[in-house]
């Protein structure tokens, strides 16, 4: 189940990473190399920060044509689609809400200590969105705006909770997804952030 929900997050990912290229008016290049970092730059600063070795996308190169492929399949749909941002925030909460879960798993069977494995699991969920806008020029969604970060954290406690109840693995992995995409849409949705610091410096 969790290689499905993973494949899932990756083309996901990598076709907002191609949505955003495109916006920047990107050649095919760039597309594919911000729809690269996006679906697997995640993963990849987890498995650095925690010792993984080798790095999961170098052991399986048909992960890395699944991603080019899913953001070129994005630059051909969005010609005949009007509501791109619509996509672009479902696919992204799809991505966040399954590497969140994929991180946490990752880090638990490695044995970390709870704080480590939540941390695990936002770092997946969030460095790839983050990469991708950074290249593409654009304050990232994690920092802005309606809950994002939070619900990967949330997402990441779900999990912890689950699993210290001794759920099934299954079990434990649907429900923290199905929990943390329906919170992030409704968070979308109902347009709930947190509060925003705003330092406005005063001229008198």
């Amino acid at each position: 189940m969790l290689s499905l929900i993973y494949l899932i997050a990756i083309t996901a990912e990598a076709m907002t990473g191609a949505l955003a290229a495109g916006r920047r008016r990107m050649d095919i290049f760039g597309v594919a190399v911000i729809a690269f970092l996006t679906a697997l730059g995640g993963g990849t600063v987890r498995d650095i920060v925690l010792g993984r070795y080798p790095i999961g996308w170098t052991q399986h190169p048909e992960y890395v044509l699944l991603v080019v492929a899913g953001g070129l399949a994005a630059v051909l749909i969005s010609r005949y689609m009007r509501h791109l941002n619509r996509l672009f925030l479902l696919l992204d909460a799809l991505g966040l809400v399954a590497f969140t879960v994929i991180g946490c798993d990752v880090a638990l069977g490695m044995g970390y200590h709870p704080v480590i494995v939540a941390m695990a699991g936002m770092i997946t969920g969030i460095a790839g969105g983050i990469l991708r806008d950074v290249l593409c020029n654009r304050v990232p969604v994690v920092f802005r705006r309606e809950l994002y970060a939070s619900v990967s954290l949330l997402v990441a406690m779900l999990y912890l909770g689950l699993e210290a109840l001794h759920a099934p693995h299954d079990w434990n992995i649907a429900a923290s997804f199905a929990f943390g995409l329906a919170l992030r849409m409704a968070a979308l949705w109902r347009k709930w952030r947190l509060p925003v610091f705003a330092y406005i410096h005063d001229h008198h």
